[in-house]
């Protein structure tokens, strides 16, 4: 439902602040940033981005509130998960992976 790929969409969409520039960051076709973004929010039921329509100065988009929460949520979990997989591989084979401390 939400994940690593929407989670850089939606990143890139904050550095870019459109999803047609945040598509070009990461090498991928409009169409296909959108319809990830737009199917993720109907299986979320919220909405992730505020759009603007183009006009002369062009369209954007930026989070919505519930987005930044949830790619808060997201990086929480990813640091939790890293940090008990070090642990773990230094409990099986009695030694730290690389760059690991404490």
């Amino acid at each position: 439902m939400f994940g690593a790929g929407k989670a850089r969409i939606l990143c890139a969409v904050d550095k870019t602040g459109s999803i047609n520039a945040a598509a070009r960051e990461l090498g991928m076709s409009y169409r296909h940033a959108w319809s990830t973004i737009d199917a993720a929010e109907h299986r979320l039921g919220h909405k992730l981005l505020r759009r603007s329509r183009g006009g002369p100065k062009g369209g954007g988009a930026t989070l919505t509130r519930y987005a930044r929460d949830l790619l808060d949520k997201l990086n929480a979990l990813e640091e939790e998960v890293k940090n008990t997989a070090d642990k773990r591989f230094a409990r099986l084979f009695g030694q730290k992976p690389k760059g690991i401390e404490g």
